[in-house]
């Protein structure tokens, strides 16, 4: 009568060809606003042509709980529970060394690279070759015929001198970029009802590992590709400084092994809190705490060329202590009519995705991490009749003191870049209606409305460092972001619909979704002061490139 167990799983295996980003021109180019640079037709052996997408995502996360409910008495009550995720996710991709570039809408095979030089001859070829199919599309066959043609010897493999390998050596394959996670947690509520006050307090535990590394997916028809970093080959003198793995150096990479990068991230937290509630006859309210700790470290799996010191085995762990508190009120109008008022204020520890410089080579962080601040609150009314339920909203947040990391290939360097922001600020307002009504018959209708406004709300500072050497390119660079957009999320989305609910518990609806204002995120090198310079205001080029 006092104690009920209960456990619970599930599973969803997913399989998903991915949808590239692509520039304007592309999409004019095809004359297709879908246009989707990651697939492309592959003759196989029986000359059957096949399309192909290089970019497919399989995920499988499964989750199961196991939950106790005790009964202590008829005014108190605690709830336990103990849950564990894990499974595999991960994304393939195509790497190629020591050949051409083999995306399609790679930007020096586009018109406008040859246009801006004045080359009109090669500006026709390319434009012509948009329009074909297979000119805008990955060319499968071209990349087995190139893996076919590249005999090599391989030297000193497994780093036994004179253990020589010949073979057809990849320039092109398709790799699989994984992301496995294991989570385990705990977590207790107590909770006791008196006549007007309520009691709320529990703790909770998270720990969760983090496995990154790569897989060799498809050979294109070659025998093998060597776990070296073809970027360092060039940049470096030294040939070990090319090594991903300095304890198994020139090691031959065949299908399902891993190579190029390999580490753990470690994250656990810790947390503590209690909320009280306190009823009236017009007003209800509430106030929380909550003290949490967290800490992470980075644990790599292979000591790199560039980085021996830096790369194998267990880092520094990064601590951090944060609390939160928060509270509010609602004043009953009637018993269908309400206002509600709430308000936070919390400390948040950096992500660990976002507090490591170049994790897949050495375990550097960003300098001087600090924790976040919050500042968060809404005003409600609500209305809530048997056939009619109403919501409207406004919410204000602050959030101060973030990192933003922005990684990408730079030519000039030819190698990845890490461009590193500190003391980013994030304003967030709005207003949100909802209504829900009942009409006849069975029929409901629903509709909401949120118009927003998500803006950078600072001028953060970027570290710029180059992934395959400890060069550092610039230091405390101002960047003037203070009032773009936030990209990749709608400003502002609203809903219609219609639903209807039969007699024997079955239902049919439709919605109108309509998103507004989707932004793409503003490149921050591109608003800087060294950006501009050469140019005066009047200049067209200064909208274009500050413009978002």
């Amino acid at each position: 009568d006092h104690h009920s167990l209960s456990f619970s799983a599930i599973g969803a295996p997913t399989r998903q060809g991915k949808q590239s980003i692509s520039t304007q021109e592309t999409y004019d180019l095809s004359g297709d606003i879908y246009y989707n640079s990651y697939w492309g037709y592959q003759t196989l052996a029986d000359g059957t042509r096949i399309k192909r997408n290089s970019r497919v995502q399989n995920t499988h996360m499964p989750v199961v709980i196991l939950t106790h409910d005790w009964k202590i008495d008829d005014k108190s009550s605690l709830s336990s529970s103990v849950y564990a995720t894990f499974g595999k996710s991960g994304q393939t991709a195509l790497n190629w060394n020591d050949d051409k570039d083999p995306r399609p809408d790679y930007y020096k095979y586009l018109p406008s690279y040859y246009a801006a030089t004045g080359d009109t001859v090669n500006e026709a070829i390319l434009y012509n070759n948009w329009q074909t199919v297979d000119g805008r599309q990955v060319d499968w066959d071209q990349l087995y015929f190139a893996n076919s043609k590249n005999l090599y010897t391989a030297k000193d493999v497994d780093g036994i001198a004179g253990n020589d390998v010949e073979g057809m050596r990849a320039k092109y394959i398709v790799e699989n970029q994984w992301n496995n996670q294991i989570c385990g947690g705990l977590g207790s509520t107590y909770n006791r009802k008196m006549d007007k006050l309520n009691i709320t307090a529990g703790i909770y535990a998270q720990m969760q590992r983090n496995h990154y590394f790569k897989t060799l997916e498809d050979l294109l028809g070659a025998e093998f590709w060597l776990n070296v970093d073809q970027f360092a080959e060039q940049a470096f003198v030294d040939p070990n400084a090319a090594q991903n793995d300095l304890q198994n150096p020139n090691r031959l990479i065949r299908v399902g092994d891993v190579f190029g990068y390999n580490y753990y991230i470690m994250n656990t937290k810790a947390e503590l809190f209690a909320q009280a509630e306190y009823s009236l006859n017009k007003f209800d309210f509430y106030a929380a705490a909550e003290l949490s700790d967290k800490m992470f470290y980075r644990e790599g799996l292979y000591q790199t060329g560039r980085f021996p010191d830096n790369s194998l085995g267990k880092s520094e762990t990064h601590n951090f202590f944060n609390y939160a508190v928060k509270g509010g009120a609602i004043y009953k109008l009637s018993g269908r009519q309400f206002i509600t008022v709430n308000g936070a204020y919390l400390t948040q520890a950096p992500s660990s995705r976002n507090a490591y410089v170049s994790p897949r080579t050495r375990d550097f962080v960003v300098s001087n991490l600090q924790n976040e601040t919050i500042y968060t609150g809404d005003v409600n009314y609500i209305l809530r009749y048997p056939k009619l339920k109403m919501r409207l909203t406004y919410y204000y947040t602050e959030r101060k003191n973030a990192i933003l990391l922005r990684q990408f290939y730079h030519e000039d360097y030819n190698a990845m870049v890490n461009y590193m922001m500190q003391g980013v600020n994030y304003l967030d307002q709005g207003i949100e209606f909802g209504i829900d009504a009942t009409l006849f018959g069975g029929f409901s209708a629903n509709a909401v409305a949120a118009y927003g406004q998500h803006l950078y709300n600072s001028r953060p500072t970027a570290t710029i460092s180059v992934d395959n050497s400890a060069e550092v390119l610039a230091t405390d660079k101002l960047i003037y972001l203070q009032n773009y957009k936030v990209g990749g999320m709608p400003q502002s989305a609203y809903s219609v619909g219609l639903k209807y609910s039969g007699k024997k518990y079955w239902f049919a609806g439709a919605n109108f979704n309509y998103y507004a204002d989707i932004y793409l995120d503003p490149n921050p090198d591109r608003r800087t002061a060294e950006a501009l310079e050469g140019y005066v205001d009047t200049d067209p080029q200064v909208s274009q490139m500050l413009d978002q």
